[in-house]
């Protein structure tokens, strides 16, 4: 990969620290949260999920499937990891954009994974390609087109969505080389190199080395469905670097991405656009699937 010129370094160790530190970058973190948890539980009213499917063998290794109601089957699935630095936060609080998806035609998968440092990155890399290999296997008794998968991340779920598309992993799997047909990364970290000596890494424990390898910008297809990037106006410049690196890196490869206005939008409140059937970003993701909002 050649070099973005982009700093994801900054001057100063101190400065990383305040650069990558989302929390901080709110003035309410834990109102940011429980706006998630009270998105999802409306949705859950209105949206009967399957939830705790076993996608693995680990007591985290499940996923909940908000279907549509409509027979319009089998329907694309956009699949959404949530976010938490790797180490919180859970799939319950996560689908606050089935109820706008399924009204739409399109099915919701909200994945939970290994929490770190119980898990490795790598084991939680391999967790999410899991559940994307058993979703393609078991799609179609639910209704949903395994041709027809999309994934979709917030924060270090921007991350691994970044990773689903990643190449080589699928022949591992015994899936198809394009079983992602298209990303959303919301607020990703895509070169993890910069958070080796920073506070992240007393739970991630990378090595450089390590850290390069489980990095998107370091992990382009050749090929690959559309890429729908998004970061937040108010959030700091180091995630906002992050994706303009992990842009022009993927556009450098010959690759299409979409990057899509967000300047109201903190690291925390840019996923629940997604709530919101008008939403740009919303449409943009809706359109990539084949959609329109319902």
């Amino acid at each position: 990969m050649h070099d973005t010129g982009i700093d994801l370094f900054f001057p100063t160790i101190a400065e990383r620290e305040v650069q990558y530190n989302a929390r901080e970058s709110v003035e309410d973190f834990d109102a940011c949260v429980r706006r998630y948890a009270e998105s999802s539980a409306r949705v859950k009213t209105r949206r009967p999920g399957l939830l705790d499917l076993r996608y693995g063998m680990g007591q985290d290794e499940r996923l909940d499937l908000f279907l549509p109601a409509a027979s319009r089957a089998p329907a694309p699935l956009f699949v959404f990891i949530h976010g938490g630095y790797w180490r919180a936060q859970t799939k319950e609080d996560a689908p606050v954009m089935a109820e706008a998806f399924n009204a739409a035609g399109a099915a919701v998968a909200a994945l939970e994974y290994t929490l770190v440092p119980e898990a490795t990155l790598g084991e939680v890399v391999r967790e999410v390609r899991s559940a994307l290999a058993w979703l393609y296997r078991n799609a179609a008794a639910y209704g949903v087109d395994p041709d027809r998968l999309y994934v979709g991340g917030s924060s270090a779920g921007g991350h691994l969505a970044a990773m689903l598309a990643a190449p080589g992993w699928p022949a591992r799997y015994g899936v198809p080389a394009d079983i992602v047909k298209g990303t959303l990364a919301l607020s990703g970290l895509f070169d993890l190199r910069p958070l080796c000596d920073i506070l992240p890494n007393t739970w991630l424990q990378l090595t450089p080395a390590q850290a390069a390898h489980q990095s998107p910008i370091f992990n382009l297809p050749e090929q690959a469905g559309p890429m729908l990037l998004a970061v937040g106006g108010r959030e700091t410049q180091g995630f906002k670097n992050q994706t303009a690196a992990f842009e022009a890196a993927w556009n450098a490869a010959g690759l299409a991405s979409t990057r899509i206005p967000t300047p109201h939008c903190n690291h925390f409140d840019l996923v629940n656009e997604l709530e919101d059937p008008d939403s740009d970003l919303t449409r943009a993701t809706l359109a990539m699937m084949g959609l329109a909002a319902g």
